[in-house]
């Protein structure tokens, strides 16, 4: 599956289990330590309002603070779907130039960058559906895709504090053993 597309079917689940959210669920506890729907929707808005400007050249320093704080305001929901769409939009339009992006720890080759936003929108994206009772089946050919490219990348993730231990003793499909690989316990429920 060539970028583009693992890309833009990450987003869609994304979105798609965005705006299966209630009104009721934005306070309701999630696989991720200390956030809630609210906050988890708000770190992927802010990966999405970033993927613009830095697929565009744009520095870290250059774009600065405008995506720090709350972004979701009273319309969750929409801001993150619009936010979603122009994510999409700037990466189909970067995508064929190649041109590296400036990360914090420097500069990235663009398919790399644009691999790790699609591997967070799919994780997070079983993030939310499992805190909201929502569906929590993921696109197989979009789960061995990540799954190839982590495989690589899970050590170097771990070290940096990026994803917690991998969960042992998950079930052995491939979509478990992802989830596992990303230190989420595939068979994590909200509390009662």
């Amino acid at each position: 599956m060539d970028i583009e597309t693992l890309y833009h079917r990450t987003v869609d689940g994304w979105a798609a289990r965005v705006e299966a959210v209630g009104a009721d669920q934005w306070t309701a506890t999630t696989p991720c330590a200390d956030w809630d729907v609210r906050t988890l929707v708000n770190h992927v808005v802010g990966e999405d309002l970033w993927t613009e400007p830095l697929v565009r050249g744009e520095t870290i320093e250059e774009v600065g603070d405008r995506f720090d704080g709350d972004l979701l305001g009273d319309d969750p929901r929409g801001t993150a779907v619009r936010a979603a769409g122009q994510a999409s939009a700037a990466v189909a339009e970067a995508l064929p130039a190649r041109t590296p992006v400036h990360l914090s720890y420097g500069d990235e080759d663009l398919e790399e960058y644009v691999a790790q936003l699609a591997a967070d929108h799919l994780v997070h994206g079983w993030d939310l559906a499992v805190a909201t009772g929502g569906d929590t089946a993921l696109d197989g050919d979009v789960v061995d895709a990540v799954a190839a490219w982590f495989s690589e990348r899970e050590e170097m993730y771990r070290e940096g504090g990026v994803i917690g231990p991998r969960v042992d003793q998950a079930p052995d499909d491939a979509q478990s053993q992802l989830l596992a690989h990303f230190g989420r316990d595939p068979q994590w429920v909200p509390p009662a």
